[in-house]
């Protein structure tokens, strides 16, 4: 198995060069608004593929959604809104301060426990957002 961080970085960088000067022609001309259909669809044939238990189909929907949200990501960067180094932080970080039982030593006794932390820690973070 390869080494998940240059297989990630090899998909950004593929992307890119597909978005790029002599990149392709359709990749190059994608927005956010002309990504919607394509990633319903590809999240469409993933919802499948898990119903299915069709693990093989399942790795390809996986990594069609995949470079979608790069693409998404990408047209972002381009846009200097964001870049895919910011989405993965966001999600770090929000994976983290969502699971203080697991990375700050908070004790949770029952799944019940559980749901009310997480709903309270969603609902300190909706403000901030808006």
């Amino acid at each position: 198995m390869r080494n998940m961080e240059q297989a990630f970085r090899k998909l950004v960088e593929i992307v890119k060069e597909l978005r790029g000067k002599n990149g392709c022609p359709w990749d190059k001309k994608q927005t956010i608004a002309s990504l919607t259909k394509y990633l319903q669809e590809e999240f469409d044939e993933l919802m499948l593929a898990i119903s299915n238990n069709d693990l093989a189909n399942l790795c390809e929907e996986a990594g069609d959604m995949m470079f979608l949200l790069v693409m998404v990501a990408e047209i972002n960067s381009e846009n200097a809104s964001f870049a895919i180094t910011d989405v993965l932080d966001n999600i770090n970080e929000k994976l983290i301060r969502r699971h203080p039982h697991v990375f700050a030593g908070v004790q949770i006794d029952d799944e019940e426990a559980l749901k009310k932390q997480w709903l309270a820690i969603k609902a300190e973070e909706k403000p901030k957002r808006n």
